[in-house]
């Protein structure tokens, strides 16, 4: 089988090896694995730093396309001169593939998913990264990517994969999730007391998105009003400096440890460890940090954003925060001094998390391709 995959993901070449970055790498080569010819139409330069690891099937082709890019005028002006060209290698590479794969939402993708609709004959999928919740505000590129992969009308033989469960979807859509761990990665559960001081962790970019000053400001506010908690911090991004001078400022260089960014062993051993996440994101997708704290047991502390509530069931397998401008901090302090409700989430968490195993993952690409 022909199976193309068009993203705006930069496949990038490192001493004669193709890379990508990682956890787009991890899941991609679980697609290749199902397919005879793989080929790639994406960029292949990126100025900025990336997380890279090279992918396991070195054997594939890749067609590399610029980023359409819209920041400023000139990168607009050349990204608008470019679409004709590169909408023609898209409908090429298209019509000679078996199972065209779109990885949305993206500018690249949009030009794809718009192209897609003159072969609906083609089997097709499109996984969706973003937010899928059809009431959050989005980009006008992303709501029309959503708009035309949805419609039965325009896109034929789809199934469009997104996060979460969502009310009146067309039948394009299937709920589908990402995953980090494998079943042979599973360990006796282990149960937690949820004694003080309470152990906390944040996992992720620490950019203004997910808001990490916020989260430290957080734990400030808890610890004022007697609860001993402590928080490490797992990342790296701008917001770093702000938050170390913030630390010294308010005398807590003993209770907020920033780890930086780690390698997957031992933000793994952090969960094991640990009683909490907090993630006070504006917008996600799939928080894949949050999967992966509650497979081992760690209760989430989330905001209300995308397939979040789904996630956690609704407060079922964690605490929900609605408006992470206006915290509740009583109503969080009290949650946090529950441990009977702690211990509960904590094994409500395993169990829900654990059912999305990268072998799961596999099983259902292989469907998706067959």
């Amino acid at each position: 089988m022909k199976l193309l995959i068009i993203s705006d993901a930069p496949i990038l070449t490192n001493s004669g090896e193709k890379e990508a970055y990682a956890p787009y790498v991890k899941e991609m080569d679980i697609w290749m694995q199902h397919a005879s010819d793989v080929s790639f139409v994406c960029p292949t330069k990126y100025n900025r730093n990336l997380l890279t690891q090279g992918f396991q099937i070195q054997d594939f082709e890749v067609q590399s396309l610029p980023r359409l890019e819209f920041h400023s005028v000139l990168s607009a002006l050349i990204s608008f001169l470019t679409i004709p060209y590169q909408a023609i290698v898209l409908w090429n590479a298209m019509s000679k593939a078996d199972h065209i794969h779109l990885r949305c939402p993206g500018n690249l993708a949009l030009l794809a998913c718009l192209i897609q609709i003159t072969l609906p004959r083609k089997r097709k999928t499109a996984k969706y990264a973003g937010n899928w919740d059809p009431e959050s505000k989005q980009p006008l590129a992303y709501n029309m990517q959503k708009w035309i992969l949805s419609n039965t009308v325009l896109t034929k033989n789809m199934q469009v994969l997104v996060y979460g469960e969502w009310k009146s979807q067309t039948k394009n859509i299937k709920p589908f999730f990402t995953a980090s761990y494998y079943n042979n990665d599973k360990e006796p559960i282990i149960v937690r007391d949820f004694k003080q001081p309470l152990k906390a962790m944040y996992v992720g970019t620490m950019g203004a998105n997910k808001r990490p000053f916020e989260t430290v400001q957080l734990i400030k506010f808890l610890r004022s009003s007697g609860l001993d908690i402590i928080l490490e911090m797992y990342g790296d991004g701008p917001v770093v400096e702000d938050i170390k001078w913030y630390r010294k400022e308010n005398g807590i260089l003993d209770q907020i440890f920033i780890r930086g960014n780690q390698p997957g062993h031992i933000v793994k051993e952090a969960y094991k460890n640990a009683d909490l996440l907090i993630l006070l994101s504006k917008s996600e997708g799939w928080p894949k940090v949050v999967a992966e704290a509650m497979f081992w047991g760690v209760v989430p502390i989330v905001s209300s954003v995308s397939c979040v509530p789904w996630m956690i069931g609704n407060d079922k397998r964690g605490i929900l925060i609605h408006d992470p401008e206006h915290i509740d901090d009583e109503y969080l302090r009290k949650q946090l001094t529950n441990k009977e409700a702690l211990v509960h989430m904590s094994k409500e968490a395993v169990e829900w998390s654990r059912q999305y195993t990268m072998d799961t993952f596999a099983q259902e690409i292989k469907k998706l391709l067959q």
